[in-house]
């Protein structure tokens, strides 16, 4: 229960609500103890001694206590309710904070749909833990006490042989809760697997379209739901064994108290009215027992979620400040690499013994062939990434010294494929720089080639794009990407092949604004097609994670190396289109 007592931490800045919450659960409860009460002064003091007047205030006591039961039990529902909520509002915000600041090998490594449903189907899971398991516990635990005061007020010998069975269902509950524990973890996986699979498939659904398949993705689907089917169903079994295992040992106590106070009746010891009424509070006790035993079951399923979740919050977070890290300068953009190694998987290096150096304002271009190690690079400068060993400095600060925050404020990258938010145009221009007015975000926009199409949109600026930008042109998109990094302002700028996906018109217009984005600025720049580098200060060839070769796009060809080859290659391609077209 480790992890449950560290979820309780959570409620510490409700306590005054859970102090009265739980006051509200106790009185609520406490009317249920009072009807067996009620049933011994009928049988002994109405029907046995015809007194009226008590038939009168039993009558008056029984609207009275209904009318308080109401009253606090709404305090309760509300008040838990609000705790529960609250706490389960904080966890969320707790998780979304973490997954903000776990480092890109994280993600690499985990689905989208994972790491959704951390946040969705477990919080959720939590939310049941300490909404409805709580009022459960405290209410059939306040009556469960308060049954075992009164019979032993009312025959503390029937009492203590009565109670003897209580350790046997403590017991069975700590058998059966393991084995609802293991599977609550299995049920979360799997719920975790069908986000997962869900997101992917949705997210992928032209690809599934133009596939034809659809029927495929349903029978992945359907085999996964089955597989949520069947975990979810072994953990019915298990709590549908232990309902009739506590109540067989509770009917086995009831049946004891039957004979046992029966025998004290008939030989005067005990009243009529007391041993129904005991009788009464025994049932009481063996409901409370048994609901107690299907709560400690629901947490046990609960708790696998918050142990999958506390497994989040505890993970390292491998790129962080230092204690004495201090913010970056404004920088002329100077950026070194030297000797830079780099691993994303322990023992296989995508980058060896890397060094260059970049003057301020100078257009530095990596080609090579697909894998060889160039996006690494760009990753590695606004530390997506941490360096296996070397180093990398700007201005002569090294970039693990200063704030992860202050160092990417100053660096500006339009990736190949454009992540845009399903909000309004100049909302996802203004990403780049949250306080900038709306002229500055215009004046971005028609720097970068993008003013003209936007205005032609139904609302123009303010027209909404859809998920992921999906209603626009891959060019259009682009161009809203230059547009966000020329309002961002940086000094430093990342180009990770960002015209290969487009055609050629859209990829001259985009290359218009890229060249004005990039004027006075360091640029790195990762290039397909060669025709974007020809004017780069240095092109760097990269393969297999090494610098094979550098010099301008003239230097290289007379040196007829990797580059002159991928040259030959490209553009014969193209000299061949040509003619055939």
């Amino acid at each position: 229960m480790k992890n449950y007592i560290r979820l309780l931490q959570y409620i510490r800045p409700y306590l005054k609500q859970l102090f009265v919450a739980i006051i509200c659960i106790i009185v609520a409860s406490g009317a249920n103890l009072y009807l067996p009460w009620i049933i011994k002064d009928m049988i002994d003091k109405v029907l046995v001694a015809k007194d009226m007047q008590m038939l009168t205030l039993i009558s008056i006591g029984i609207v009275v206590v209904f009318i308080i039961r109401g009253i606090f039990y709404y305090g309760q529902s509300y008040l838990v309710s609000f705790i529960g909520q609250k706490v389960i509002i904080d966890v969320r915000e707790v998780m979304f904070r973490k997954f903000q600041r776990m480092p890109m090998a994280y993600f690499d490594k985990h689905q989208t749909g994972e790491t959704m449903s951390y946040i969705t189907n477990d919080v959720a899971a939590i939310q049941s833990a300490l909404v409805d398991q709580l009022i459960e516990l405290v209410t059939e635990g306040s009556i469960l006490i308060g049954s075992i005061v009164m019979m032993v007020y009312l025959d503390w010998k029937l009492s203590l042989l009565t109670l003897v069975i209580i350790p046997v269902v403590g017991q069975a509950m700590k058998i059966f809760g393991r084995k609802l524990k293991r599977n609550g973890t299995v049920i979360q996986e799997r719920m975790a697997d069908i986000t997962s699979l869900l997101q992917e498939s949705i997210s992928s659904i032209r690809v599934v379209k133009s596939f034809v398949r659809e029927k495929y993705e349903i029978d992945r689907f359907c085999n996964q739901n089955q597989l949520n089917f069947q975990a979810a169903m072994k953990n019915v079994q298990l709590t549908s064994l232990l309902t009739p295992t506590v109540e067989f040992l509770a009917a086995l106590s009831v049946t004891f108290i039957v004979w046992f106070g029966g025998y004290e009746v008939v030989q005067g010891v005990m009243t009529a009215g007391s041993l129904v009424a005991f009788l009464t509070y025994a049932v009481n006790l063996a409901n409370p027992v048994k609901r107690l035993s299907r709560v400690y079951g629901n947490l046990q399923r609960a708790m696998a979620a918050v142990d999958r979740v506390f497994a989040v919050i505890d993970l390292k977070e491998t790129i962080t400040d230092k204690p004495d890290a201090y913010e970056l300068p404004a920088t002329h953009g100077q950026v070194t690499f030297d000797h830079v190694c780099f691993e994303y998987k322990k023992g296989v290096p995508a980058l060896t013994d890397v060094s260059l150096t970049v003057q301020p304002g100078q257009m530095i271009a990596f080609v090579g062939p697909s894998g060889a190690g160039k996006s690494t690079i760009a990753n590695l400068i606004p530390r997506f990434y941490e360096v296996t060993s070397g180093s990398i400095s700007i201005d002569g600060h090294d970039i693990r010294d200063v704030t992860v925050a202050s160092l990417r404020e100053q660096i500006g990258i339009v990736p190949q494929e454009t992540m845009l938010f399903s909000t309004t145009v100049r909302e996802n221009i203004r990403y780049g720089r949250l306080d900038a007015t709306d002229e500055e975000v215009e004046a971005a926009a028609k720097a970068a080639n993008a003013d003209a199409f936007i205005r032609a949109l139904p609302k123009g600026y303010d027209t909404q794009i859809g998920e992921r930008g999906l209603n626009l042109s891959g060019g259009q998109r682009q161009r809203m990407a230059i547009a966000r990094a020329i309002l961002k302002n940086p000094r430093i700028l990342i180009l990770d092949e960002a015209t290969s996906a487009l055609d050629t018109e859209s990829e001259k217009i985009v290359q218009a604004a890229l060249d004005k984005l990039m004027v006075g600025r360091t640029s790195f720049v990762i290039a397909h097609r060669l025709s974007t580098i020809f004017d780069a200060d240095q092109i760097y060839v990269i393969d297999a994670g090494r610098v094979l070769e550098h010099g301008t796009h003239e230097e290289l060809l007379a040196r007829n190396g990797l580059y002159k080859h991928l040259y030959d290659i490209q553009f014969r391609n193209t000299s061949e289109t040509s003619e055939q077209a």
